[in-house]
């Protein structure tokens, strides 16, 4: 009965509650600074129009794509009888608030920008305190609606007595959800981008001659419009889905590790459950204070801003890691509560570790960036190999802090002694790395708004210190964009190192629910001596009895095939998405042409572009070009399963995990 959740966990949905009262505060906050004048606010109007266009055009699709897949679902539950009725109904909440979310952000962001332009009038320091406001409602929306979903669905399930392994097997159907949205937020938003942006340059700026974020390049506000749609609602949809992928991966893993704990630790089973509800909800609470933080001096430099965010987000981590040790205390045993204290600080810092590297390899304050800058002096083929090569060689220090964290909460939480154990240590790992998601979303969501600001100052004819001052912005924007992206990936890695653990306690769930219809209890096969077999009964069984039976080991042909797929995807994926970036950014450029060739007075500023016929352009290519990509990514982990079974479909996840994370 839900008098029997510890009153601790109600920091989830207060958590969530004040994540999204602050989003709205600040919304209003924003909204109500003076957008500027009549040109500002027309160039923010195209490209609010814009993005709205392709947000419609993208949801009619995605909505078509869940409509189908609820229609599969609900015939696997009420028909085959293989997946609990509520499964289709957590996969459909899912995706609509990660989309939810993305369109909150989005219709901020283009709000935000004019009104950041002006803002830079008056001071630097009034400019980011704008940007970032603006930032911070992406952050803080995304916490809230995904938390809001996860303790609703807990709530309810627990009110009418559903069994705690079937919560947990119902609230990672919506992590399903969120990840679904996710891959056509990122891949659509993502072509839509840089078919924009490689058009835009080419003609505008390489051909043309004119400066970036003119208004006499047509396809400028196309530029400005995938700045949001891809760096905005495409990064808000790919962290929502990590954020709830790590709180519901841990959540069922902890179902897990208390079975093999014995019998004397069953009264912790909901603490397990619900522990990592707490520490997420404790978080959004602590990514307001952080976010209050954020102020600078009017004559700042590049790294004076990026410590203004950055401090921000320390701040927040401080906070985070006192807490997680009380919620670890309160929560879990004696004798293992410290260790899963230690992995969650050790995700903290994984995810600080990250976004300092990613700084260090794309801020031109650093080395790396400025050697790719010095190799301009010999032409554009040593650039392209300097920066092939910087790009490359960033990877390590990423990877081998990742690889580092993982074993690290694996040793601390006891994972030698129980592997269980060990895993949900990974997991509480990923959900402290993303305990402070709300501030450090808001540092990324901020980069995307001040470019914007940008390309308004320099379009709309502002002064030259207000353009010096965006470009501040600008600057620093890049950075924390490119900081995001490393975020995103690293919390990625960690989230799906839990989720691969996660699929056995679902495939657990699968065999008891089918085995119950028929009225018998399923058994593993173990271990053979002397013309005789040990069985195991699933409900049981351990992760290394599952491991054993599925033979997932890499002398298995059929676990070895799954990665070499999966890490072949990846690299699949990769060819089509830049592929349909190519042929997007043809047709951008052949229209760009076109109408500098048949619009007279273009260039010389006495006639405006047909902005619209390049936002249409990249709307349609990403929806068109999108789907194969989309196909593959989806339809390759269900083949495979259906021809080599659960060794398969782990070998796919962890190839396409080790090959998609250094790509």
């Amino acid at each position: 009965m839900i008098m029997n959740i510890p009153l601790i966990w109600y920091l989830a949905p207060l958590g969530a509650t004040v994540a999204l009262a602050f989003a709205l505060i600040f919304y209003y906050q924003v909204k109500a600074h003076h957008p500027g004048n009549p040109r500002m606010i027309e160039i923010a109007g195209f490209v609010r129009e814009g993005a709205f266009a392709y947000l419609r055009q993208q949801y009619k699709g995605v909505i078509l794509f869940f409509i189908g897949a609820f229609i599969v679902f609900q015939i696997m539950a009420l028909g085959l009888k293989v997946l609990h009725p509520l499964v289709p109904w957590a996969f459909l909440t899912g995706g609509f608030f990660s989309g939810l979310a993305g369109f909150i952000g989005m219709n901020m962001a283009t709000l935000a920008s004019n009104r950041t332009a002006q803002a830079c009038t008056e001071s630097l320091n009034k400019g980011l305190q704008v940007s970032f406001r603006a930032g911070s409602v992406m952050g803080l929306t995304v916490v809230g609606l995904a938390l809001i979903d996860i303790s609703a669905w807990f709530y309810i399930l627990n009110h009418y007595e559903v069994p705690l392994n079937t919560i947990a097997v119902i609230m990672l159907s919506f992590g399903m959800g969120a990840s679904t949205q996710a891959l056509f937020a990122r891949l659509g938003g993502g072509i839509f981008t840089k078919a924009a942006d490689v058009g835009a340059d080419l003609v505008g700026k390489i051909e043309a001659g004119i400066p970036e974020d003119d208004a006499r390049n047509p396809a400028t506000i196309a530029d400005n419009v995938g700045d949001n749609v891809g760096d905005v609602a495409g990064m808000g949809a790919d962290l929502y889905e990590s954020y709830a992928g790590s709180i519901l991966a841990t959540a069922s893993l902890g179902m897990g590790a208390v079975m093999m704990l014995g019998p004397q630790f069953a009264d912790y089973q909901l603490n397990f459950l619900i522990a990592p509800m707490v520490l997420a909800g404790i978080g959004a609470l602590l990514s307001v204070f952080g976010i209050f933080m954020v102020r600078t001096k009017e004559d700042a430099s590049t790294k004076d801003l990026m410590f203004a965010l950055n401090k921000s987000v320390y701040f927040s981590s401080a906070l985070i890691a006192v807490a997680a040790f009380f919620v670890t205390k309160s929560l879990l045993p004696p004798d293992y509560y410290f260790g899963v204290f230690l992995s969650s600080i050790i995700g903290l810092l994984t995810g600080i570790l990250i976004g300092w590297f990613t700084e260090r390899a794309t801020s031109h304050s650093y080395k790396p960036t400025q050697r790719i800058a010095r190799q301009s002096r010999f032409g554009t083929a040593t650039v392209i190999l300097e920066g092939i090569s910087v790009g490359m060689s960033s990877t390590a220090a990423p990877v081998i802090t990742v690889v580092v964290g993982i074993m690290l909460a694996f040793i601390s939480s006891h994972g030698f002694q129980s592997i269980e154990m060990g895993l949900y240590g990974i997991g509480f790992g990923a959900v402290g790395m993303l305990a402070t998601l709300g501030v450090t979303l808001a540092t990324d969501a901020f980069g995307p708004i001040a470019d914007n600001a940008g390309g308004n100052a320099q379009m709309s004819g502002l002064s030259e210190i207000v353009r010096e001052r965006t470009d501040s912005l600008d600057s620093v924007g890049n950075t924390t964009a490119a900081t995001g992206k490393g975020f995103a990936i690293g919390s990625a890695a960690l989230t799906a190192m839990a989720l691969l653990a996660a699929y056995l306690e679902e495939a657990r769930a699968g065999l008891l629910m089918v085995y119950d219809k028929v009225g018998k209890a399923p058994f593993f096969k173990i271990k053979y001596s002397r013309g005789a077999c040990e069985t195991i009964n699933v409900s049981k069984a351990s992760i290394q009895d599952f491991i054993n039976y599925y033979q997932i080991h890499v002398l298995n042909p059929k676990f070895l095939m799954g990665v070499f797929i999966g890490a072949m995807v990846a690299y699949l994926f990769s060819a089509l998405t830049i592929k349909a970036v190519g042929r997007a950014a043809g047709k951008m450029v052949g229209e760009v042409r076109r109408q500098f060739d048949e619009i007279p007075g273009i260039l010389e500023g006495t006639s405006l572009p047909d902005y619209k016929s390049c936002v249409t352009i990249s709307t349609k290519a990403a929806q068109r070009e999108m789907v194969v990509p989309a196909i593959v990514g989806i339809g390759t982990p269900i083949v495979v399963g259906l021809i080599f079974g659960v060794a398969g479909v782990l070998g796919v996840l962890a190839g396409a995990l080790s090959a998609g994370f250094v790509l």
